[in-house]
């Protein structure tokens, strides 16, 4: 097969799977002399990535790894590739020398040491080197240039979103500095800076154009705050953006949120514990009322309530959504996207949606007291309601209520429970080992991997306390009582809060005491 197809014979066996990579090029390694390495534990000179190119790595898939003496070592993963050794050779005009490398740890490093992007980045300015000399002005031009500098911009755009994709960042920052361009993504709730090209900021404003095309935005505006969104298609899967632009002392900053067009939401999956499953579901399944989430953003909020519709979501039921963005399209669910500029805000909204005839509404958030007490009369004329409030607790659902000048005795008619959630990062599992901690006791934790980024984190689930509307809960809100006189009051009723939550989620291994601290503040 290598003989037919011209193919160099490691390539083949490895491709085929007949036989292991690491394995294979440690034993040709043996055979003939060459030194194997595993990237990730050796140190690589920084002279070594300044003495050859981001283009030249990229394009003969090398990573340089040390200067000697009147030349420079270099890893490749095919060792029948002579013509790469070769071509540097001559282009650099001094010696290569050569060690192994597993392709994946070469694709790895060729990232973490030139940065996302860097080979495009490198093809653009070679083909267009008057773009360095007005790096300098760059932030007051924001001409695409010509079809073919175009379509490497939109190559270098795509590269960044696929990248943030296949690392499950939920969003993408650019940021214009005075020293160059940063990128950051933010994986499980945390922003990590992201390493690109180092030239990256003369092409900054046409990546930035690119991007407002893309969302279907003023290009020529750079000085106001643009919003704007946009629909991908990413390795055979379909990706809705939220573009945000703001200008700033340099330039314009950007943000792009990233969500999957379509998701399948499961309470299941979301950290629940079996306790929690059965409380959430008998309340979504009640013919009306009112269920209250309550956090901060980016506490999953939203994704708690779509996973209940998406339980409520079957043919017997006509459901609507009122939301501000709609994140994530639900088959079957009529969802509408607030509107302010034209008078189309929630409490407006939820009144016409009244008269659709619906069973389950979700408003995405109760901000005023004009849609809270829409909220309560709609639960009070036998609807379902689920919405959000911004309260750090559940004890401080009620009494957030009451501040918007919700009668009391509308909240314990209306309101069958306050649920406050947070999002933890969980261990690893692929790096997850046993500790033993100062107290003696063995935890979990990970100590960091090539598949966490070496944080030893890898996804989030809910941590998540709720607050039934008891009668003695309900006599408390009657009496107008303060979030703390009901939050003592739940604790004496035995029900766990979000830290004792956590908790039992460490205990089984699941999190972390630090990560439970960093997001409980206790």
């Amino acid at each position: 097969m290598a003989e037919a197809t011209y193919t160099p014979l490691i390539s083949v066996l490895i491709q085929r799977g007949a036989a292991d990579e690491v394995a294979l090029l440690q034993a040709y390694g043996k055979a003939h002399g060459i030194e194997y390495v595993v990237l990730r534990e050796v140190s690589i000179s920084a002279a070594a990535i300044r003495r050859l190119s981001a283009k030249l790595a990229a394009h003969y898939h090398v990573v340089p790894v040390r200067v000697t003496p009147g030349g420079l070592t270099v890893a490749v993963s095919d060792p029948l590739d002579r013509r790469a050794v070769e071509d540097i050779e001559t282009s650099l005009g001094v010696r290569v020398e050569r060690v192994l490398a597993c392709r994946a740890d070469i694709d790895e490093a060729l990232q973490r040491y030139y940065g996302v992007g860097a080979e495009t980045v490198e093809r653009i300015l070679s083909e267009q080197p008057d773009r360095e000399a007005g790096a300098a002005s760059a932030a007051e031009s924001h001409d695409i240039g010509d079809p073919n500098a175009d379509a490497s911009v939109v190559s270098l755009v795509n590269q960044l979103l696929s990248d943030a994709i296949r690392d499950r960042a939920t969003d993408l920052h650019f940021e214009m500095h005075r020293d160059g361009v940063i990128v950051r993504r933010r994986i499980d709730g945390i922003l990590y800076d992201t390493l690109t090209a180092g030239r990256m900021r003369s092409l900054y404003p046409s990546i930035i154009s690119r991007i407002k095309l893309m969302a279907g935005l003023n290009i020529v505006e750079r000085r106001l705050p643009q919003d704007g969104r946009a629909r991908v298609s990413i390795e055979n899967r379909n990706y809705d953006l939220r573009v945000s632009i703001v200008p700033a002392m340099h330039g314009e900053d950007v943000v792009i949120r990233i969500l999957p067009s379509t998701m399948l939401f499961n309470l299941e999956e979301l950290g629940f514990n079996p306790a929690q499953l059965k409380l959430l579901g008998d309340m979504i399944s009640a013919p009306h009322g009112i269920l209250f989430v309550t956090g901060p953003t980016g506490s999953g909020k939203s994704t708690t309530l779509y996973a209940c519709l998406s339980r409520l979501n079957t043919r017997e039921r006509k459901i609507i959504t009122i939301e501000d963005p709609v994140e994530y399209e639900l088959r079957g669910i009529t969802q509408t996207q607030m509107n302010p500029k034209i008078g189309l805000t929630f409490a407006s909204a939820l009144r016409s949606m009244l008269r659709h005839d619906p069973d389950v509404m979700m408003v995405g958030e109760v901000r005023d007291r004009e849609t809270a007490e829409i909220a309560v009369q709609t639960a009070m004329t036998g609807h379902l309601v689920l919405s959000t409030l911004h309260t750090n607790d559940a004890a401080g659902g009620a009494a957030r209520l009451i501040d918007m000048g919700i009668d009391p005795y509308l909240i314990t008619s209306t309101v069958q429970a306050f649920m406050a959630q947070r999002l933890v990062r969980t261990i690893c599992e692929n790096c997850r080992e046993l500790v033993e901690h100062a107290d003696g006791r063995m935890r979990y934790r990970g100590h960091g991997c090539t598949q966490c980024n070496q944080c030893g984190y890898r996804g989030r689930i809910a941590i998540c306390e709720f607050l039934p509307m008891d009668d003695s809960i309900s006599a408390l809100v009657l009496g107008r009582a303060s979030a703390p006189q009901i939050r003592e009051r739940a604790n004496v009723l035995g029900w766990p809060t979000l830290r004792e939550d956590g908790l039992a989620k460490v205990e089984n291994g699941l999190t972390t005491e630090e990560e439970l601290r960093r997001v409980t503040l206790a």
